[in-house]
């Protein structure tokens, strides 16, 4: 099945978001914009997408950068790779999540190959980057025929495959706010393997804590592959919300986290399984998310 050629398409190279507009405006639900291709390129090989022109978007540089400053916070256009991301040093050293689920995705040869508007895009269940995203308050911008639209990213998903934008849109960028003070997050993963393999479970803990650190001023939590779309988990924020983080919370945290995932049982794991590790990996993160606090 991998060996199959492409199926016949029509390739369009715009070099310009305002060029590629004007294409998709009248051939978008006939299109699939390429990125990175790590995903788009096997499904079409299957023929469980066979679009009728391929619009590349690498030739348009201004979906590539990555820019941080204290008041706007941290925009990623949506053809920086996973690679960018993991080499960025304000992103290692300020959002962390992200770095995290960077460092745990595919192998390097993808990573330098798979954009973050790709994953996003692809909304898939196991997708990486989601979860911190979510638990960091990021949003996205999506332009298209009809305008702008910024929605917050836990927005952009309705089911496995399914995201909301319309057929003309293109997201155009990815917008993390700054961390406050007291603040971290983390992520973890759990797969079969080390490296090069799709999360059977995902958890992001993002936590602001009060400034002798003895209270948790707020905690989002996000949890990916245990679901139809990346979800947060609510009721585990609320029991970290004003308390102290240590063992006795961060366990509570996970037995609420495990109680709203939704997983179902697959050839990589079983639901019981998957919804116990929820609570493992939510334990975990929150800790860690603590630790990291300066």
């Amino acid at each position: 099945m991998f060996i199959r050629r492409l199926p016949q398409f029509e390739y369009h190279a715009p070099a310009t978001i305002e060029e590629a507009l004007r294409f998709l405006s009248q051939h978008g639900a006939r299109s699939k914009l390429l990125a990175g291709g790590t995903d788009l390129l096997v499904s079409m090989k299957k023929r469980t997408t066979t679009p009728v022109h391929l619009v590349n978007l690498k030739g348009i540089g201004e979906l590539r950068s990555i820019d941080y400053d204290a008041r706007q916070g941290l925009r990623i256009g949506s053809l920086a790779t996973i690679g960018d991301i993991g080499r960025s040093q304000v992103i290692r050293e300020k959002f962390t999540a992200l770095w995290d689920a960077a460092d745990v995705m595919a192998a390097p040869q993808v990573r330098n190959l798979g954009t973050i508007g790709g994953n996003l895009c692809s909304a898939v269940p196991s997708a990486d980057t989601a979860p911190p995203l979510i638990a960091m308050g990021a949003s996205v911008r999506l332009l298209g025929s009809k305008g702008e639209r910024i929605l917050p990213v836990e927005k952009l998903f309705q089911g496995p495959g399914q995201s909301i934008l319309e057929p003309d849109e293109i997201l155009m960028e990815v917008r993390i706010p700054d961390p406050p003070e007291k603040s971290a997050g983390a992520y973890l993963k759990l797969m079969r393997r080390n490296a090069m393999d799709l999360a059977l479970v995902g958890v992001a803990v993002f936590l602001r804590m009060s400034v002798d650190k003895g209270r948790c001023e707020e905690a989002r939590i996000a949890l990916g592959a245990v679901a139809p779309t990346p979800i947060r988990s609510v009721g585990a924020e609320r029991v970290l919300a004003g308390k102290g983080i240590d063992e006795d919370s961060a366990s509570m945290a996970g037995e609420a986290a495990a109680a709203e995932a939704r997983p179902i049982t697959d050839v990589r794991a079983t639901e019981e399984y998957r919804r116990t590790m929820v609570g493992v990996l939510t334990k975990r993160a929150t800790l860690e998310a603590f630790k990291r606090i300066r």
